[in-house]
């Protein structure tokens, strides 16, 4: 099972962009997943999670003005970021949990996927 993060890139104050974070493999079930951001310089934190029955959670700095959803049959995550900040660039990462099928049989998971850069320019 793998994580695999797109849809980052440059974007105007205001702008808006829509990163998805889709899982290869078998899944039997996702618990939580999330989005997490790094600045530079700065420690990793918590943008939006989402539950297995679709309850969300997000960081007072996106609140109202991000959107956090999920697709299971498509096995893919959505964050859709609206009026973007200079304060909102950042390296994006998404974050699973759940149980897959792994080296040959089910067993439960944690995955980060590899980051994707969102660049908002003032």
């Amino acid at each position: 099972v793998q994580l695999q993060a797109s849809g980052g890139g440059l974007a105007k104050t205001g702008g808006s962009l829509r990163l998805s974070c889709t899982a290869s493999g078998i899944i039997v079930s996702f618990n939580v997943m999330g989005w997490y951001r790094q600045a530079p310089g700065k420690q990793r934190e918590l943008v939006a999670l989402i539950t297995s029955d679709g309850n969300t959670n997000y960081a007072d700095s996106v609140k109202g003005r991000f959107t956090i959803s999920r697709d299971n049959a498509k096995q893919t995550m959505y964050v859709q970021m609206n009026s973007l900040k200079p304060e909102d660039t950042a390296v994006y990462y998404c974050n699973a949990e759940g149980r897959g099928f792994i080296s040959g049989r089910t067993q439960n998971f944690k995955l980060w996927g590899q980051g994707t850069q969102v660049t908002v320019s003032s």
